[in-house]
């Protein structure tokens, strides 16, 4: 799908709920909904919004669509490099189910019933965010040591791989060291899956570089099948699981500006607000602006 369709599908408000779907309800994530078809799983990608794991009581309308359909893009992109979660023919998985709503589809994907595994698979390629928070206490970030002098938004002399854990929702995640992520998947799946996040953290950077954007980092989770195989699942290189700046505008020493959530968790920090439950109300502002700043990345990609 071209990008003034989705743009032109976008909903005038906020979507974070999805009552009356015939299909048992098996989770819900921060962003997503799961429900079991049965052979396979409907992950439905809502506009609910998340910071600092706590989910905001303000979503941004479309934001789910954004997400899937850029997620889709790029699964369709990466496929080279790793096998991913989706069912092939996703209109004719949808129109075989009876899923109609032209919303719904838009905002979700028909994927194969696999095993998450149990860490989050993060890739730096420059100090940014807690990342940038651990450099400057210890001079490391999970465990690597970093040459000292770095600034913040600075490029990392090579990717690094930082791992952390997959804490329940309303927790925060940890960040784990090489030997941690090891002893909780077993190490040769550790290894398999830090080799991986780090070709596609580097594929993502270099597609995103060609449409004017630099990828700082971001976020990937895998899961395995019965026989062990690995894929690719959840969403990929999106602005909830990833932070992307306009290129023509970044700066070290800063915290450049960006066309993800950033913008939202500076707003929060701004307000002191405990980053606890409940969190507080964004105004109407942050969430215009928001929503478009995921549409700009949107547009660059496929655009």
């Amino acid at each position: 799908m071209n990008f003034p369709a989705i743009a032109a599908a976008l909903p005038a408000t906020a979507r974070t709920t999805f009552a009356g779907l015939p299909f048992p309800h098996l989770a819900s994530g921060k962003v997503r909904e799961i429900y079991d078809l049965g052979d396979a799983l409907l992950l439905v990608a809502s506009d609910r919004l998340s910071a600092f794991d706590v989910i905001l009581p303000d979503g941004i309308p479309g934001k789910g669509i954004i997400l899937t359909q850029m997620s889709l893009w790029w699964f369709a992109q990466s496929e080279k490099l790793i096998q991913n979660h989706l069912l092939p023919d996703q209109a004719g998985e949808f129109a075989r189910r009876g899923i109609n709503d032209p919303d719904l589809q838009l905002r979700s994907m028909i994927v194969r019933k696999l095993k998450p595994l149990t860490i989050e698979c993060v890739a730096r390629g420059y100090l940014i965010g807690s990342g940038w928070s651990s450099y400057r206490k210890s001079g490391e970030v999970c465990g690597i040591r970093l040459p000292a002098g770095l600034r913040q938004a600075d490029k990392l002399p090579t990717p690094i791989f930082t791992p952390t854990t997959k804490a329940p929702k309303g927790q925060h995640d940890e960040p784990i060291n090489d030997a941690q992520g090891a002893a909780t998947i077993g190490a040769a799946l550790y290894e398999q899956v830090k080799s991986l996040s780090l070709a596609l953290y580097t594929f993502g950077h270099d597609r995103a570089r060609a449409a004017g954007m630099i990828l700082a980092d971001t976020k990937f989770e895998f899961g395995t099948d019965a026989a062990g195989n690995l894929f690719l699942i959840d969403e990929v290189l999106t602005p909830d699981s990833s932070r992307f700046w306009p290129a023509d505008e970044y700066k070290p020493d800063c915290s450049p500006p960006s066309f993800d959530k950033q913008f939202v968790r500076d707003h929060l920090v701004a307000i002191k607000w405990n980053q606890s439950p409940p969190a507080p109300r964004l105004p109407a502002e942050v969430i215009t602006r928001t929503q478009e700043k995921y549409l700009a990345a949107l547009r660059n990609l496929i655009g």
